[in-house]
């Protein structure tokens, strides 16, 4: 899925700040379920491309479950577009090498 910035721009720092934590905190529990296998952002670009997720889910309606956990996603903070990809069966991997190499 590609994240987008939302149509909900928050002004209130401490509002903003607790969302932004609360979208931290939801990726390091997805990626503890074994749900969310990459998160990434974006640099700067001339479209509105936050960041990308790689969900290991069977369903676009599994993934919209998920995505439904995130305060920020919620909140409009962040848009979302999901795509169906078929990746590599070894990249669910990728999260056991990252936590040895960090």
């Amino acid at each position: 899925m590609i994240l987008k910035t939302g149509s909900n721009n928050i002004e209130d720092k401490v509002k903003r700040d607790s969302l932004f934590a609360g979208h931290m905190a939801n990726i390091n529990r997805l990626a503890d379920m074994g749900k969310l296998i990459i998160a990434s952002p974006f640099g700067k670009n001339d479209k509105t491309y936050r960041g990308l997720f790689i969900l290991n889910v069977k369903t676009t309606d599994e993934a919209n479950e998920l995505l439904q956990t995130d305060p920020a996603i919620k909140a409009k903070v962040f848009d979302v577009e999901l795509y169906n990809w078929y990746g590599s069966a070894a990249i669910p991997e990728y999260l056991k090498f990252h936590d040895k190499i960090e």
